[in-house]
């Protein structure tokens, strides 16, 4: 089977990492070997694996952000496991680096099946790399949407908050947060401080 590259985006809350988790899921139940991995400062419910902000966790290997690499997955999962996996999944591929593309590249000239779900944009409205580039990349692409918090539309955008407040643009640009420092918001009520 050749290589595809499935892309799964959108705001926070949409649900990009439970329609990971469900993928992963289905490859399994299907007998296919699966390596499913998150960035190491995602630690927001787990350490050691994907968990939605409903609940539902799969254990994951951790990646340090700028060391995504074929000899890194080897480290971190075991030499041999690589070779033998149908399905490599990235979740929050927004927190990784640039690095994470040609990995992606290099696992797809290996013939496998990966999947990334991650944030399409910062809470500041801009591309949040390297999510564009992969969704580019993309053979499969599903953009979630969420519901807005503020009109119950379909929400594409990711708020930030402070004390209750839109974040200013110039905030940081990664960090990690769930309900009470995030909420999706359509385009209309979404805003910056």
């Amino acid at each position: 089977m050749a290589g595809i590259l499935e892309v799964i985006t959108g705001c926070m809350f949409s649900g990009k990492s439970e329609e990971l988790i469900r993928r992963v899921d289905r490859a399994n139940i299907a007998g296919q070997t699966t390596l499913l991995f998150k960035p190491l400062l995602d630690d927001r419910y787990s350490k050691n694996a994907v968990v939605t902000h409903y609940g539902r966790e799969f254990e994951a290997n951790l990646l340090k952000t700028g060391e995504e690499s074929v000899s890194t997955i080897d480290e971190v999962a075991g030499s041999k496991k690589l070779e033998d996996t149908d399905v490599v999944a990235f979740d929050e591929g927004n927190f990784f680096s640039e690095n994470l593309c040609s990995l992606v590249l290099e696992l797809l000239a290996r013939d496998k099946r990966v999947i990334v779900a991650g944030l399409d944009l910062t809470f500041a409205g801009d591309p949040f790399h390297p999510m564009p580039s992969l969704m580019a990349e993309a053979d499969r692409l599903n953009k979630l949407h969420a519901v807005c918090t503020e009109c119950g539309d379909a929400a594409t955008r990711t708020q930030r908050l402070i004390d209750g407040e839109p974040a200013p643009a110039d905030d940081q640009v990664i960090k990690v947060g769930g309900k009470g420092d995030y909420e999706a918001r359509c385009r209309d009520c979404w805003e910056l401080g």
